[in-house]
């Protein structure tokens, strides 16, 4: 109660109101035992469960044009789920529906119906190695020992730190190198299916863009860009005959990932609002097209609760 009534007062209702929004990937079915920090099921319907007990979990459509009007609820948050992975629908829509909880999933269109994310090559190509060394040198990525579960973590948090800021088509290039190393088939269902997005809609979750293949805006061209943003955008309106309006710069960092002129591109291809990954929450005033996001990492109810009424502090007009 203590939490509650804390968030209450930080987190009033109308003018002075503060939206939370939460920000998920994964959430896999049991422990993944190579990261076990992962979210997985057990994990995600306590969060659900200490949420529902905080906070007013809101449409995120439904919140964004609530706190442009002044008329947020106290304690006002919503629940965002970025890529589209598959799990996301076998796994934790059935737990948001136990709690009676709404959320808004960004799918990058590109990796429906058997596609896969790069990140989630390098992961699973690491995964499957079955030699103790994974020699790269020869892309200037060095060599790594895969002799323990930690040092196989430690090779995938170097190896996406490394080529996630890579320029596409390098990118791509040294993903490719990696799996073919790897020398093992990766799974191809990681993603949803188009299938499992409309019964996502159907089951009254929104749906969002992410793009077309999630990558960094601010290493593309303007005319690529803009594909990437209106694409995603398309693709999903032609699934589900219904507009999108929720949009998720991916990667999410604010003059890093994407820059201004890609906040008016946003804007320009019909969203009426978009998140980034940067913490905080919103006031009133926040730009709709930059709104931030905050996820604790704490493990225990407390932590977890004061971590969230922390993050009050931090309100972004933009």
């Amino acid at each position: 109660m203590l939490i509650k009534s804390l968030l209450t007062l930080r987190s009033p209702a109308g003018r002075q109101g503060r939206l939370s929004v939460l920000m998920f990937h994964r959430v896999h079915a049991q422990i993944d035992p190579l990261f076990s920090h992962d979210m997985h099921a057990q994990r995600f319907d306590e969060i659900c469960r200490w949420l529902k007990s905080w906070f007013q979990v809101l449409p995120l459509d439904q919140a964004v044009a609530q706190l442009a009007a002044g008329a947020l609820p106290p304690r006002a948050a919503a629940i965002t789920f970025d890529d589209g992975y598959a799990d996301n629908h076998d796994v934790a829509l059935p737990i948001l529906q136990r709690h009676g909880l709404c959320a808004t999933f960004f799918i990058s269109t590109g990796f429906l119906d058997g596609g896969r994310m790069w990140n989630d090559t390098v992961i699973e190509a690491i995964r499957a190695c079955q030699s103790p060394v994974l020699d790269l040198s020869e892309i200037g990525l060095g060599r790594h020992s895969l002799d323990s579960g930690l040092n196989r973590c430690l090779t995938v948090e170097a190896l996406l730190g490394q080529i996630k800021y890579l320029e596409p088509q390098m990118r791509q290039e040294a993903v490719r190198f990696v799996q073919r190393c790897a020398g093992e088939p990766l799974p191809d269902d990681l993603m949803m299916t188009s299938h499992q997005t409309r019964r996502m809609y159907e089951a009254g979750m929104q749906i969002g863009a992410h793009t077309c293949t999630h990558p960094i805006l601010s290493s593309l061209t303007d005319v690529d860009a803009r594909a990437e943003i209106a694409g995603g955008k398309r693709a999903l309106e032609a699934l589900l005959q219904q507009p999108i309006t929720l949009f998720a710069y991916p990667n999410g960092k604010p003059g890093k990932d994407y820059l201004a002129e890609h906040v008016q591109m946003v804007r320009e291809a019909g969203y009426s609002a978009a998140v980034s990954t940067a913490p905080g929450v919103s006031a009133m005033d926040a730009d709709p097209f930059q709104l931030p996001r905050f996820s604790p990492w704490d493990r225990s109810k407390l932590m977890y609760g004061i971590r969230m009424l922390a993050n009050l502090h931090n309100a972004q007009p933009q």
